[in-house]
């Protein structure tokens, strides 16, 4: 069983400062957006307002972490070896007491796992190896680059070359899984290749490859953009290319966001061929909606429910944003309407209250009923890197079954 420890932590100030390519770097005033946490006449709550911009607060106390922690454990009693995973809104190498509250966890056989970090907390290797005796089971390590100099240019990381010798030592002791978000000229190529280089030749467990965002409809919803000048994201199939490229060239665990997993076949897995006899087991559609999804996803839907038998009582509607859960009001309002049906899902997690959804989408004079899917659909390749194919096509077939349920609930019943 894993409970999660949050450090707390606000991005910019609580990790040495802004990497140079990151999402939150220039947020300025946070926007409310709106979202299905919201209550049912007030549009804006803690998720869709400061929560969007990780700045609820900064480092949490040690004995406050550790509190919640041992609150949740009461809550899980029973449940098998524990682990808690150390996450927060800054860079959990950099929070103050990492050393202490890990030794607190395995005073108490609680084994830790470091949520995403780039290391920029490490002024000492050795940290590294004390955080290993402290108990320390696996770290997910943003490297960006092999390169000392490039760390220093592009993660402003002020101790670049301890922090990739801490690397070192944690791959070549627990499970590490490396991760880059690819600057196109910077650190893709042959520089990508020796980073990857290193990172076998130490023993990492795997490397996510993360696509750069750098405009609204890539996902940057917080009146941040562009977050670089002069530079345009890799189209995403190249870069589902590059990470397919990556994962044939390296012994270890390939995997990328938004595009793709090799291993698995993800995300929607079961919209491949090789997969279509998996479909049997999603339930059958008596009702009559449009889904509205990102542009990426949009394809796999498509592909998905032309295969079902009764699928085509079902049309796919693809906004310009390429991740469905950051889909926004003004997503929305640039759509066709006669495009929609009277039943209408949107996405479990897109930053859309109620009220803006069904105003904006009965804009024609057409009364249309709005109702939600599941939160996620598939599973991204910052998570399925850990799991199995077996286990995304059963996660998948279990929220396509959620979204069933919503379109026979919503949707005009289909008269036989």
């Amino acid at each position: 069983m894993q409970v999660v420890a949050d450090v707390g932590g606000i991005p910019g100030k609580d990790c040495n400062g802004f990497c140079k390519y990151c999402y939150f770097r220039k947020v300025k005033d946070i926007k409310v957006f709106g979202c299905a946490h919201c209550l049912p006449n007030k549009i804006g709550c803690e998720r869709c307002s400061k929560g969007v911009a990780e700045s609820q607060g900064a480092f949490k106390s040690p004995f406050q972490v550790m509190n919640e922690v041992q609150s949740a454990l009461m809550m899980n009693m029973g449940r098998g070896d524990i682990s808690a995973y150390i996450s927060g809104g800054g860079d959990v190498s950099c929070y103050p007491h990492l050393e202490n509250l890990t030794a607190n966890l395995n005073q108490f056989s609680i084994s830790s796992v470091l949520g995403y970090t780039c290391g920029k907390g490490i002024t000492d290797s050795e940290t590294a190896t004390r955080l290993i005796n402290n108990g320390v089971e696996e770290v997910s390590f943003t490297i960006f680059s092999s390169d000392p100099k490039l760390r220093k240019e592009w993660v402003k990381d002020p101790n670049p070359t301890e922090a990739l010798k801490a690397c070192q030592i944690f791959c070549e002791n627990i499970k590490l899984t490396g991760a880059a978000v690819i600057i196109p000229g910077v650190n893709d190529g042959e520089v990508l290749r020796q980073t990857c280089n290193s990172l076998e030749e130490w023993g990492a467990k795997g490397m996510l490859l993360m696509r750069f965002a750098n405009t609204f409809n890539e996902g940057l919803i917080l009146g941040n953009e562009p977050i670089l000048k002069d530079f345009e994201s890799q189209p995403v199939e190249e870069f589902a290319e590059l990470v397919r490229q990556i994962n044939k060239e390296y012994s270890f665990r390939v995997s990328g966001t938004p595009l793709c997993d090799p291993e698995t076949g993800g995300p929607f897995a079961i919209a491949s061929d090789e997969n279509e006899v998996f479909l049997q087991f999603i339930k059958p559609i008596t009702g009559e909606a449009t889904i509205i999804t990102s542009k990426i996803a949009a394809p796999y839907l498509s592909k998905i429910f032309s295969k079902l038998e009764t699928g085509h009582n079902v049309n796919i509607v693809a906004v310009d944003k390429e991740i469905a859960c950051l889909i926004t009001k003004e997503d929305l309002e640039k759509l066709d309407l006669s495009e929609i049906k009277q039943a209408v899902i949107i996405p479990g997690r897109s930053f859309v209250h109620q009220l803006d959804a069904e105003r904006i989408l009965s804009a024609d004079g057409v009364d249309r009923l709005v109702g939600r899917g599941p939160d996620t659909l598939t599973v991204d390749g910052e998570l399925s890197i850990d799991m199995t194919d077996e286990n995304v096509i059963e996660r998948e077939l279990e929220q396509f079954n959620d979204l069933v349920d919503a379109i026979n609930f919503f949707g005009m019943r289909i008269i036989r």
